[in-house]
């Protein structure tokens, strides 16, 4: 879903390169001296895997575009500190290299991935989790991604790009995203699932001391 540069007023640009910019310097310092080597290695692992899996996109009207962003896959994996760290670098790796969103829009584009689908993922997860896991996984897909949509949309609708057309806008993303988001959130749980089964090879690895 990212946004392309020129389709947000500047002040809003702005804008959300300051609040994006706040909201990671306030995750890194909350993980400040508490990550461990496991949790580095699946940093590097999810962030590979949401970046290769970003390169997928399906257009939608009015020149925007959808994909997998796995917003919820970084959170329920990582936690949502590390998680939106992980999809914010993956965000930015895209702009500056392969000018996929551009570099005005980075600040939105890294707003409505990384920090509304990372958290709101998080925060339906967690409240679902109490009554079932798998089905909170898949819950936690769909609504980040929907959740993150409803914010871009929210974004390019009060933009002069799009006339100012807010519900327009907003219904084609919010809408769009929903019935995509049914994918997201199939391949969050894949996603979690293999996840959770590496963690298990490897204890099993450890306990029969075949690790060296």
């Amino acid at each position: 879903m990212h946004t392309p540069d020129g389709f947000l007023h500047p002040w809003m640009a702005v804008a959300f390169i300051i609040a994006s910019g706040g909201v990671l310097a306030y995750a890194a310092r909350k993980l400040r001296g508490t990550v461990t080597p496991r949790q580095t290695q699946l940093f590097g692992m999810v962030t590979a895997s949401i970046f290769a899996a970003q390169m997928l996109n399906w257009p939608l009207p009015g020149g925007v575009s959808a994909h997998f962003v796995g917003g919820a896959l970084a959170a329920i994996v990582l936690g949502p500190y590390l998680g939106a760290l992980s999809v914010a670098l993956v965000v930015a790796v895209q702009a500056l290299v392969f000018a996929d969103g551009g570099v005005l829009a980075l600040g939105a584009n890294v707003w409505n991935m990384a920090i509304v689908q990372v958290f709101g993922g998080y925060a339906v997860y967690r409240v679902a989790s109490a009554y079932h896991e798998s089905g909170a996984i898949v819950l936690a897909g769909w609504a980040s991604i929907t959740l993150a949509a409803l914010a871009a949309g929210i974004q390019l609708g009060l933009s002069p790009a799009f006339g100012s057309e807010l519900i327009s806008v907003v219904t084609v993303m919010a809408g769009g995203h929903a019935v995509l988001g049914v994918g997201e959130a199939l391949l969050t749980l894949v996603g979690v699932r293999l996840v959770d089964r590496l963690d298990a090879v490897d204890s099993e690895t450890v306990e029969g001391g075949v690790a060296a």
